[in-house]
């Protein structure tokens, strides 16, 4: 293993260890699950004049599914709010390197600490776990009346 492989898999540790945006969430909230390893996140976006301002979530699962919901949390604290627009975009772009078994990597300028997920895209039965806040925030967004 690089370093930069073990620096990523370190930082993927600090976030499931001590994850961002952690708590109880409020609605409109978002449950998804992964039926195959039994991961689950229920997440709440809070949404305001079309910009996403914080998340906030729940759930149970391995490092990778929680290290995620907590990135993607941290992504848009980082930003002071990121526009629902922005937000779907990161979503369709995160989706699309994660399925591409390695051949597209996320670009930390543009995804923060989750562009050390980018090695899970590599391990097709991670993917899911990676994807599943993303999900839910996905899932907020289109039932949201403030889109």
């Amino acid at each position: 293993m690089d370093d930069l492989q073990a620096l990523y898999q370190d930082l993927i540790l600090d976030h499931a260890k001590h994850p961002h945006g952690r708590g109880e969430p409020g609605e409109p909230s978002s449950h998804q699950r992964n039926p195959v390893c039994g991961d689950e996140v229920i997440l709440h976006a809070d949404l305001d004049d079309g910009v996403v301002r914080a998340i906030t979530w729940t759930g149970d699962g391995c490092s990778i599914s929680q290290a995620s919901a907590s990135m993607l949390t941290s992504l848009v604290e980082e930003e002071g709010g990121m526009p629902v627009a922005d937000a779907r975009e990161r979503i369709a772009a995160f989706r699309e390197a994660l399925r591409s078994r390695g051949a597209v990597t996320l670009e930390e300028d543009v995804f923060g600490d989750a562009s050390a997920l980018s090695g899970v895209s590599k391990y097709t039965a991670r993917v899911k776990c990676a994807m599943l806040a993303w999900v839910a925030l996905e899932d907020v967004l289109a039932r949201s009346p403030d889109r």
